[in-house]
């Protein structure tokens, strides 16, 4: 990942990113906003064959223009070879093969890489007609994913159309949303896509970009909380464990200020806490299922069921043998294939997410199936402060500093008690040594802002990462309650 400046002291405001203009097209948006419409009045039959003629023209592109695609998919048949035959990809081929992977040849790895290194280029357009984004590599393998206009126009009206309605005198009153005030918290210094999105937001509707900012995750949770109150938010975007922070900042007085929405994603929110944070919050709680390679994979609807997009996403969870597992039973991981993006492939790709898909359909009406995602299973840390008070370290926190101070994405990261932690590398001693010494300083120097008291880091090289409930390495854990 890149070197950008670390810790952002104010809010970052949307109205940012450089001269070149985001991806927009509005006959592109108009398009997927009337098929997503359509879609909502779909029988189950009728969205199996939108799924069918999406995934051929999705196949028919890849053959055209990826060598790689070319060579896994020798062989299929659409509508005939049935997809659980299909040859199945990951990350770490994907990336090793980028360039014979992407069906635009102008698009090279080292070009894009240097890119998304520029922290002053998030949110501009790519070689004129490309929205890129990098992924935070919790999987042991960071990534860049590239979008064109017609995806980032599948993803606008899937956003805007599949989530919880506004309650009828907002509509009334507020239509365009004009008097709301979004803050984003989350990692804000490098092109990850919600950060991308959000800036990328203002520049399209400048009358909202006033109200729209972000705000990183990397400061002391005094200084996040501060940003909150003066900026006093209606919605809050972030992610499950930076809500579950603030809640415990406003049960003890910390936090006087209370957003009207919170929209969570990208870590796993259990009915408790979603509870939780609606007591201490007092506010609604809308959750979402989304990922870099895909961004809106899940919504929740009126009923506050997670429903899968999968008119334009195939979500196929499976065990270890890459075998279908029947609805009702987690699977071991998920296989996604992109039904919109044709310049970067994906086809039974393999996510890392476990998944349940619900047997019955959902109350709301819709055909889109109910699913259970466990997605990231890091810890937050609470750790002595030097003023006497618990100081916790968020994992995205953590691993954020990891990745882009230290440059390493494969850890594992235990506490060992209120001043301690432990950082556990799967590389050899001989191999590992110089990496182990820039985690434990990146660490340390992260821990001593953070406000805590006397920090201690160790390291040890040749670890095996433990796994936790989503399949995935577990990279953080906190001490046993």
């Amino acid at each position: 990942m890149p070197q950008p400046p670390r810790m952002a002291t104010g809010p970052r405001s949307a109205a940012g990113g450089g001269d070149q203009p985001p991806v927009f097209d509005p006959a592109c948006l108009a398009r997927a906003t009337i098929e997503v419409l359509a879609a909502q009045a779909d029988s189950p039959a009728a969205l199996a064959r939108r799924q069918q003629s999406r995934l051929q023209s999705v196949v028919a592109a890849a053959r055209a223009g990826s060598a790689l695609y070319r060579e896994r998919l020798r062989g299929v048949v659409p509508g005939r070879t049935p997809l659980a035959d299909w040859p199945t990809v990951g990350k770490a081929e994907l990336m090793a093969r980028f360039d014979h992977w992407v069906t635009d040849p102008a698009l090279r790895l080292a070009e894009l890489q240097a890119f998304t290194a520029d922290p002053r280029r998030i949110g501009q357009r790519y070689a004129g007609r490309y929205q890129v984004w990098e992924s935070s590599g919790s999987s042991g393998v960071p990534a860049i994913f590239v979008h064109d206009a017609w995806a980032m126009a599948v993803y606008d009206a899937l956003e805007t159309l599949r989530r919880p309605a506004r309650p009828a005198w907002q509509r009334w009153t507020d239509p365009m949303g004009l008097a709301e005030c979004m803050v984003f918290v989350g990692a804000i210094d490098g092109h990850f896509a919600s950060q991308v999105q959000m800036l990328r937001l203002g520049r399209i509707n400048p009358w909202l970009a006033g109200r729209l900012h972000s705000v990183s995750i990397l400061q002391p949770t005094a200084a996040l909380v501060a940003q909150l109150q003066a900026l006093a938010p209606t919605v809050v975007a972030t992610y499950p464990s930076v809500a579950l922070l603030l809640a415990d900042e406003a049960a003890a007085g910390r936090l006087p200020t209370r957003p009207r929405e919170l929209w969570t994603g990208g870590e796993t929110l259990n009915a408790g806490e979603a509870r939780r944070l609606q007591l201490l919050l007092g506010c609604s709680v809308s959750n979402s299922y989304g990922a870099s390679e895909f961004l809106p994979l899940g919504w929740q609807c009126a009923h506050g069921r997670l429903h899968a997009n999968t008119d334009w996403a195939l979500l196929e969870p499976v065990d270890e043998q890459m075998r279908p597992v029947p609805a009702g039973q987690r699977s071991h991981t998920t296989l996604l294939t992109h039904l919109a993006q044709t310049v970067q492939p994906l086809i039974r790709y393999d996510l890392g997410d476990r998944l349940t898909v619900a047997a019955e359909q959902c109350g709301c009406g819709s055909v889109l199936p109910v699913i259970e995602v466990q997605g990231r299973c890091d810890e937050r840390l609470r750790m002595a402060g030097t003023d006497g008070r618990i100081v916790t370290l968020l994992p995205l926190a953590l691993t954020t500093v990891l990745e882009d101070d230290a440059g390493l994405f494969d850890f594992e990261l235990r506490q060992r008690d209120r001043h301690t932690l432990e950082l556990r590398l799967p590389l050899p001693e001989a191999d590992g040594a110089a990496a182990l010494a820039r985690g434990c300083a990146a660490l340390q120097a992260f821990a001593v802002q953070q406000g805590v008291d006397r920090p201690r880091v160790v390291g040890a090289c040749g670890c095996i990462p433990t796994r936790g409930r989503s399949g995935k390495a577990q990279r953080i854990s906190a001490l046993p309650d």
